[in-house]
């Protein structure tokens, strides 16, 4: 199949490979200044097995990097004030660099506070409204996993971003908001879209970058792709199962056969943008890390 197609493959997985490589390189020099290891503390709130899943490959990712690893769990009947409680914990500890809040919480709590109870330098997922404001007003910060991690494939692939007309088709605070922010930052020129914008093709056919977050299996077709675009799919949708099948595939936001056959790079589903979120985590970890040790940024990051 990729034989036939005419874009390279963004190979998101080398790619994140490669970094964390680089972050575990770079652990040996902090512990040597500051005595101790970054340190990233994940809290996962109720039983949900993919959140679990997740959690426990970032335990291992963290470790694997030369880092430590501080886990906590508290039950699906856990109050907003015991989450909160245990937050400021991680706050005031100093062997903590960063924390994650794995989401989505139980439905009885309140996400949005407990993410602002997160001390904002140590907000390794980008989410407190402080790192929002940050980031939209140019101020370093932290930057969200997930766009950060599809700028840098971009950066990868196309070098200066400069002048590049981009689009982004979604608009979460999680995704398409930062991307936007961190595309203007490079010097593009931004369109956010969404579900109900109107046209959609045709701003999408302008684009020389296109980051489509949407959430809805392969909603961009290939006859919107500009030919020797840039294709950025962070979307993640699992099919119903065809016959014979025991559990649907997976794809993207981006019908991919139509627009490999038009665009000049793209990443796949999976494979792409997803190992680029961990890799991203402990990118932002090491940096939180220098900044409150009061280390200049490591380099290259």
């Amino acid at each position: 199949m990729m034989a036939d197609t005419a874009a390279q493959l963004i190979d998101g997985k080398a790619f994140a490979a490669g970094l964390r490589a680089r972050i575990a390189d770079a652990v040996p020099a902090f512990v040597a200044a500051a005595g101790r290891p970054p340190g990233l503390a994940v809290v996962l709130v109720g039983d949900d097995p993919a959140s679990a899943v997740y959690v426990g490959s970032k335990g291992k990712a963290t470790v694997a990097a030369g880092m430590a690893s501080f886990e906590h769990r508290l039950p699906a009947t856990a109050s907003q004030a015991e989450v909160q409680a245990l937050l400021a914990r991680l706050n005031a500890d100093e062997a903590v660099d960063g924390i994650l809040l794995q989401l989505p919480l139980p439905g009885h709590l309140d996400e949005q506070a407990a993410v602002a109870t997160i001390d904002p330098d140590k907000d390794v997922d980008g989410l407190t409204p402080v790192s929002a404001g940050r980031l939209a007003l140019g101020i370093a910060g932290m930057v969200p996993c997930t766009p950060y991690g599809c700028l840098l494939l971009l950066q990868d692939r196309l070098g200066d971003l400069s002048g590049k007309d981009a689009i982004v088709v979604g608009r979460s605070i999680l995704v398409g908001k930062p991307m936007g922010q961190l595309l203007l930052g490079a010097n593009a020129t931004v369109t956010m879209a969404h579900s109900r914008t109107k046209d959609l093709p045709a701003l999408v056919r302008r684009a020389d970058i296109v980051v489509a977050a949407v959430g809805r299996a392969e909603m961009v077709k290939g006859d919107w792709i500009k030919p020797g675009a840039v294709v950025i799919d962070v979307g993640i949708n699992r099919l119903a199962p065809a016959e014979g099948e025991t559990k649907g595939r997976l794809v993207g936001d981006v019908d991919y056969a139509e627009a490999a056959a038009v665009a000049d790079a793209i990443t796949p589903v999976p494979g792409g943008v997803g190992p680029m979120t961990i890799a991203c985590l402990l990118r932002n970890t090491l940096v939180a890390a220098h900044r409150r040790a009061g280390l200049a940024d490591p380099e290259g990051f």
